[in-house]
């Protein structure tokens, strides 16, 4: 049984280029909390949660409730992001609140296990793009090595060869992925709250669907489903596409500075990227610093850059596009193996 609760850099000696770098943005007062930016942001997230669901049951069956379903897909994404924050501790200081805020968030409102997904963003945290050690670039469904590409056949064969086409509509499924993972964590015990989650992710599935199926007729009940999973996913994708796809793959040799500014990508843009990535678009921060609040990522942007001139250390920033033109470029790059091993059988 393994979970772990913390998401804090590792130990790093006084005279290292990231103890440099934190004396900054510590004296620039970049890591204290924001209680009034998260009382507003929470505030507005149930709000359109609830919301959603009370125009849900207002429209009553109708076809117009494809407009709800779309509203819902974003507001679903939202809270998962506010579950991420949660997760990094940016909201409250000490582990009960925001495991308790986090169970809620993830769990009861959007279907997926809070303690699996910090298992496994914990793990991405601590080793950004490696090979053997980040879960988010484990060959799956999508390969990011090109070592990985190699050898595979079948349905997994011709996803490979066809990624970069693919990868947009393999996001409608991701909601469902992230259902599939939380029950198999569950039970396999990597989950450690096992009744509590369980629980919580049955009280979801069974009021989601009870919803749908006493409101909706049984094809629009179908067609909301389908809309508003395969949204969700997307949305949910593509605030975590642009992060770290297509940048280099660490030998795990690197100091913690270099291993997750080199492996990371920034976003530019202004506010309402900020708001609907949830921040993720300073990545490069949000990976030096987790426990740093959302607002601050902003604030604390010039201040890494400049650090990483003033060292020499590559800081890649790029357009919301370009980012993802580079992580489809990646993509397929590495399943040229397969293509070439396939155009030779």
């Amino acid at each position: 049984m393994t979970t772990t609760t913390t998401m804090t850099p590792s130990p790093t000696t006084a005279g290292s280029d990231f103890a440099v770098l934190s004396r900054r943005i510590t004296n620039a007062g970049l890591m204290r909390r924001r209680p009034a930016y998260y009382i507003f942001r929470l505030s507005v997230v149930t709000l359109m949660f609830l919301g959603g669901w009370t125009a849900f049951f207002v429209i009553g069956s109708s076809w117009w409730q494809l407009l709800t379903a779309v509203f819902l897909a974003v507001t679903f994404a939202q809270v998962a992001l506010v579950a991420h924050d949660l997760a990094h501790r940016q909201v409250f200081r000490t582990r009960r609140p925001s495991e308790v805020a986090g169970l809620l968030a993830g769990n009861l409102g959007v279907g997926m296990s809070y303690g699996w997904w910090m298992d496994k963003h914990t793990r991405h945290h601590n080793n950004p793009n490696h090979d053997d050690l980040d879960p988010d670039v484990a060959p799956e469904v999508l390969v990011w090595a090109t070592e990985s590409a190699a050898g595979r056949r079948g349905l997994k064969g011709f996803i490979t060869r066809h990624q970069a086409a693919l990868f947009f509509p393999l996001l409608t499924l991701l909601a469902v992925s992230l259902k599939v993972s939380s029950v198999k964590a569950l039970r396999n015990g990597t989950v450690k709250r096992r009744g509590v989650e369980s629980a919580l992710l049955i009280l979801h599935a069974v009021g989601y669907l009870a919803a749908l199926l006493v409101v909706l007729s049984p094809l629009q009940a179908i067609a909301f489903l389908l809309l508003h999973q395969a949204l969700f996913g997307v949305y949910l994708g593509m605030t975590f596409a642009p992060n770290h796809k297509g940048m280099p793959h660490p030998t795990g040799a690197e100091d913690y500075l270099r291993k997750q500014v080199l492996t990371s990508r920034n976003v530019r843009g202004g506010w309402l990227t900020d708001a609907a990535l949830g921040g993720l678009n300073y990545q490069i921060e949000h990976h030096l610093f987790p426990g740093m609040p959302t607002p601050n990522l902003r604030k604390a942007q010039p201040i890494v850059q400049a650090y990483c001139a003033e060292i020499g250390v590559a800081y890649e920033q790029t357009s919301l596009v370009a980012s993802y033109r580079q992580a489809l470029q990646h993509l397929h790059e590495v399943g040229a193996p397969a293509r070439a091993e396939h155009a030779a059988r």
